[in-house]
């Protein structure tokens, strides 16, 4: 009522306040355009507004299906402003499918446009985080067009989800329960928040496989690790533990297996809780250096391993893998 009352007053002809009183001028404006609106009228604007400032959404089982949610070896599901991506292939690993890619990088961008998504989190289903690309992303259903086909197809894919993990706006945080090799080491660093179990090791084998870096590696690595460590790790393929993941700075925490989901869990949910736009605008000032920057890096990044796939190298040493593991 007292909220009312100060509008009526407003409009009844009080002066309006000087363009230096920001705050006071803001209120008479804000009073003054709502008319001639009732009193129940303007209790529920004011309601509207202050929902809308607070980010106040509908309720997340309201939200449409994300995404991605019915694509194998993937599970999408969104509780309480979370949404969790969580690779869903244990007998392979929770390795990638070009599949999965897509549908990881579809997820993000609609969860980037979504208001009942407040934090996005990756993580794997097992003792496996992620064991890398699939390699039969290489030697099955190839394309009418041949190999030439499949890896302007690969680096399409490749390129869509690591820009679709640069430009998303919101918390993005890497829940890495167990081992991971490859890609799912690489793109770490292009995301917000990294926890990981005691008994997670960071192995990327790129060189072995005929491949070269990806996931913005090739940048983030030796301005995260020094050029010294990153070479040992992108170069040698040296596997490296949690702990030293941590020290260097691409891991956040490290917490035991036992407690590792609950605590990313009060993680997560607390970071759900917060002021969703003082969020994205706080995000968007740490990353505003380098955003454009790692964009950059990843088209070429993935140019190269087009040209990577095509040669005879890479093409030997994953027959080669592939024929060890039968």
């Amino acid at each position: 009522k007292q909220w009312y009352q100060r509008r009526v007053a407003i409009t009844a002809g009080i002066p309006k306040p000087g363009g230096f009183n920001f705050v006071a001028k803001a209120k008479y404006d804000a009073w003054k355009g709502l008319g001639d609106m009732t009193q129940d009228q303007a209790k529920e604007e004011y309601i509207s507004f202050v929902a809308e400032l607070a980010g106040a959404d509908e309720p997340s089982p309201a939200a449409a299906p994300a995404a991605g949610a019915a694509t194998e070896g993937l599970d999408v599901s969104q509780e309480d402003g979370v949404l969790t991506i969580r690779l869903n292939r244990p007998e392979k690993f929770n390795a990638l499918t070009w599949a999965m890619y897509t549908a990881i990088g579809e997820t993000l961008n609609a969860a980037a446009e979504n208001p009942s998504v407040k934090v996005a989190v990756i993580t794997g289903t097992g003792k496996w985080y992620c064991s890398g690309n699939d390699l039969s992303n290489f030697t099955k259903n190839m394309p009418a067009g041949g190999p030439q086909e499949m890896a302007s197809n690969g680096q399409k894919v490749l390129n869509d989800f690591c820009d679709a993990m640069i430009k998303f706006p919101k918390p993005l945080v890497a829940a890495v329960n167990g081992p991971a090799i490859g890609i799912p080491v690489t793109t770490l660093g292009l995301c917000d928040l990294v926890y990981c179990t005691d008994n997670a090791t960071f192995k990327t084998p790129f060189v072995s496989l005929g491949q070269s870096p990806e996931g913005c590696s090739s940048f983030i690595f030796p301005r995260t690790f020094g050029f010294a460590k990153a070479n040992e790790m992108l170069l040698t393929e040296r596997q490296i533990t949690a702990q030293e993941a941590c020290d260097g700075g691409l891991v956040t925490r490290i917490f035991t297996e036992d407690r590792f989901r609950d605590e990313v869990d009060k993680v997560v949910k607390h970071m759900a809780s917060l002021p969703p736009q003082s969020m994205r605008i706080s995000k968007g000032l740490i990353r505003q250096e380098v955003t454009e920057k790692l964009l950059e890096v990843n088209k070429r990044e993935c140019e190269v391993l087009r040209e990577r796939w095509l040669s005879d190298e890479c093409m030997t040493a994953i027959m080669n893998f592939l024929n060890r593991k039968k």
